[in-house]
Formats: structure tokens, sequence, C-alpha cells
């Protein structure tokens, strides 16, 4: 279809959510928090709900209101849930990629729904086929599965499998998993990928990628769960062990930027004001004289607001969303195609025509939507567009849950500052520094690779090779782990 701002973002792979409530409707509530996770991922949506003996799944393509009815739901009740919303990034597309994926234990079924990507996921996934174990999809969600199944059978208990699989996984990772009665949430060891941990009533826990699905459902935010740490909640109430040694943080800087909704909550902060801080150190660095500063909705607003505050101009509206255009599998003619970004946005002649404008948004990473919305702007009557960008330049691609793996999508890759400025045809174009954006959000420890090559976790060559441009070369800044080095007996040895 035609191009939408969306295609000129990153985006994250996915969202995930889990509950233990007895005594709720897990099902509804994991529909709802899906919901509110829908930003994270609209290829496909999915549930699955254990009861007490068994574990059902439903699960397709789509939003998840196009994938759910109440009738569903209703023919869902249990125990325990979890739930996914899906943007693809690793392995094929389609219904069998959807999640949660279902499997087999001897008698007992879990069902796992996973948020980011497993860079080794191909040579387990080689080493489990060979050891005679199928497959139905070319996922890494399902080579975890599978590799959970394994080490369980051979360990008799499902969290010393867990524990096993986490210590063969490389990557970024936060995997939820239900079994019929209980619930387990495990984050990689840099909590490169983000898990929180949420309360309802006495004795009642959920899971999310964001706070932001707690809200919906009622639940209070308690804390992260920890890298590499396994949280397991059953009848027997809630217990926590070191499934693999923690090591350094490397939390994903865009869940700042532009992934996480703006009202989920980091640090005592939220993400809205994490962007606001953002758009002023913009302004800071980068300041312009212009008579209006403008947004690209939704995801730029914040920062924009907090730009046009430093520098005391006004902030307005320039640009309209039509926020009913999802998703869809209608393709437009090649007449509608050629409107573009129109599909989507749409200039306000009457509040930009004459102005000096300062366009400011979350992020240029391929710079196709920035070139076509600034042109929009102009033949609307603006006489100057100054674009501002509230990250750095994006000229790395991500190799942990986020769909740019090749570098020669990337503009910043390509192009010098002033080439990129005359490409998207801005009078000016200014980007927050790395170090500008670090100094917005909470102390901690950040994976900056998409801005600095630096990557937390090794990238083997055979994932990233032909995926870099000539002179680009990865800087790993720790080995693969002793474990996922091992065979899959090797490891199961060393107990």
């Amino acid at each position: 279809m035609g191009i939408q701002p969306e295609d000129d973002k990153l985006h994250d792979e996915c969202g995930v959510f889990g509950v233990w409530a007895p005594k709720r409707d897990v099902a509804r509530m994991t529909y709802f928090a899906l919901r509110a996770l829908q930003h994270r991922g609209q290829e496909s949506a999915g549930i699955a709900v254990g009861d007490g003996h068994t574990v059902l799944v439903r699960k397709d393509l789509g939003l998840v209101a196009q994938v759910f009815t109440d009738s569903d739901l209703t023919a869902m009740p249990g125990k325990v849930a979890i739930g996914h919303c899906r943007y693809g990034t690793a392995g094929a597309k389609g219904w069998e990629s959807a999640q949660p994926h279902l499997s087999t234990i001897n008698d007992v079924i879990i069902a796992l729904a996973h948020n980011g990507t497993l860079v080794n996921f191909d040579s387990l996934r080689r080493e489990l086929i060979e050891m005679g174990i199928p497959f139905r999809s070319n996922t890494d969600s399902e080579v975890a599965a599978k590799l959970i199944g394994y080490f369980t059978q051979r360990g008799h208990r499902l969290r010393s499998g867990i524990a096993h699989t986490m210590h063969m996984l490389e990557g970024g990772y936060a995997m939820v998993l239900a079994r019929e009665n209980a619930l387990y949430a495990f984050r990689d060891p840099h909590g490169i990928r983000p898990l929180v941990l949420g309360k309802l009533d006495e004795g009642e826990w959920v899971v999310a990628s964001e706070t932001c699905a707690f809200d919906i459902v009622g639940a209070t935010y308690a804390r992260d769960v920890m890298p590499g740490e396994i949280i397991r909640v059953s009848d027997d109430g809630i217990v926590s062990e070191q499934g693999a040694p923690a090591a350094s943080l490397h939390d994903c800087i865009f869940e700042h930027v532009y992934f996480s909704r703006p009202d989920s909550v980091k640090g005592g902060s939220s993400f809205y004001l994490m962007r606001h801080r953002m758009g002023r150190e913009l302004a800071r660095e980068t300041p312009v004289d212009a008579d209006l500063v403008i947004s690209v909705p939704d995801s730029g607003t914040p920062a924009a607001e907090g730009y046009a505050a430093e520098l005391g101009i006004p902030y307005g509206t320039g640009l309209i969303k039509n926020r009913y255009v999802a998703r869809t599998f209608i393709q437009p003619t090649q007449e509608l195609r050629s409107l573009g970004v129109r599909l989507k946005l749409n200039a306000l002649p009457d509040a930009v025509a004459g102005k000096r404008l300062v366009m400011v948004d979350d992020s240029i990473v391929r710079g196709t939507t920035s070139k076509q919305i600034v042109q929009m702007l102009k033949n609307a009557g603006a006489t100057e567009v100054h674009v501002r960008s509230a990250s750095p330049m994006v000229k790395w691609p991500c190799f942990y849950g986020i769909d740019t793996a090749n570098q020669d999508q990337l503009i910043a890759a390509n192009m010098t500052l002033e080439e990129i400025r005359d490409f998207i045809g801005a009078d000016s174009l200014g980007f927050l520094s790395t170090e500008g954006l670090l100094a917005c959000v909470p102390e901690g420890g950040y994976c900056t690779a998409c801005f600095t090559g630096e990557y937390p976790v090794e990238i083997p060559r055979v994932f990233y090779e032909e995926k870099f441009l000539p002179g680009y070369e990865p800087n790993n800044l720790e080995p693969s782990s002793p474990g996922s080095q091992m065979s899959l007996e090797e490891l199961l040895e060393q107990d």
C-alpha cells in the first residue's frame, strides 16, 4: 500500500503479556492488555489459556480486535493466560509464525510468547532437526519452545528446562510461558528487551512488555523482571530464580525514543516526560529561528512540545493524522498509492502557510516519509521547513528484535548530514546527540548499537553476512556465552 509514516520507522518485533489470576476472566484480561500493546505489532495476535488441565490457544493474522470475538474469549476460561501481538522480523511470516507457540513436553502442553530476536537460532534449529525434532515454522520463537521441551524432558522440571535454554540462547528476548497450572516469565541476561512485573490482588500477578498493559487491567507496577531471571507464578505463589547469569545491562534505547507508549512508565518517569526532555535537549543542541514548531504525529509530539518550550517558539498542529487508517490487507489502487503519505497524514494550510516551521520527529530512519512530509508542508504554503530528529542518526542495523537487518535501508549510513538534508528537501536538519539522548533517560545501561555500532551480544558472522555496507564492521562488546558454544548434550553434561 502507499507509504505511511510507520514505513519510515523502526518496528519492534512484538508485545507480550501474561496473567495468573485463577478467579478472573484471564482470556478477556489478556485481550484488553493486547489492545494496549497493539502498537508493538500488527501482523498477528494470539492468546493461550491454561485451565488447570490443558492449554488452549487461539491465534490468527490481523489486529487483536480482528482476531478475537466475544464468543472466542468466553470459550477460553482458565486460571493463567499469555498473549502476543507480532511484528515479524525473524523467520517466515504467516499463520504458523503467529504466537503463542504450542509445544508438548511428554503429556504437558506449553505455550510460549516471545519478544525479540535470537541471533543463534539458525544453528540451534539445525541441531534440533538433526536430532529428529520437527518444526512447523522458521521462527526463533519455536526454536526456544523446542529447546525448553528438550531440556525439560531430560531434567523433569520446567524451570530447569528454561534455565538450560537460556544458557544456549544469544540475543535479545523477553518471554512468557504458560502451562496448564503455572505462568513463567524470563528475560535475556543483558535485559535488551523489556519485561515488567505487576500485581493485581493478593496472589495475582501480571507481566508485560510495558506498564500501559497494567493500567487497562487494573494492575500496579511492582518491578522489572531482572536480566537472566525466571519468574514462576502458580498456586504455590510467586518464586524467582536466576536462570542465566546477569550480564552488563543493555536496555534497548529505542524503547525510550519510540517503541513504548508515552503513558508507559520506567524508573519513575513516563516515556512522555523523557521524550519531552529529548525535545528540550534537541533545542539546545540544534536551535533555529522559526515561527512555529509542529510534530509528526503522534510519536514526535512530546519532543516537539519540549523543543518549542525550550526556545519559546509557539507549538501548534501542522499535520493532521487519520487515526482510522490501520493496517489492512486491502491494497490501494496505483492512483491512491501515488498519494503516498497522505493516506495517513495531511497538512493544515491554515496553520502553516507563510510560516517558518520546525518539524520535529522522533527519528529519521529511511528518510522516504520525511521527504514527502516536507514537500507536503511546502505545498501547503510553509516558507521554510527545518527538520529535527529527537534521536541520533540511525546508522547501524539491529539484530535484537527490530526490523533493520540490512544497513543499506538506513539513510544515515548512506548519506552525510548535508546529503540527507538535500534529499528530504529541508531548509536545515538536526539530530539529537547520543550523549544528549542518554542524559534524558533514567540512569542505567543501554544498547545504543543502532547509533554507535557497539553490539552488547556478539553477532555471529553467518547472521550478519552481507547485511553491512562496505567499510562497516560491528563492534561486539562481549563474546558469546560459553553455553551457546556447546551442543545440547554437552550443556547437559555440565550439570
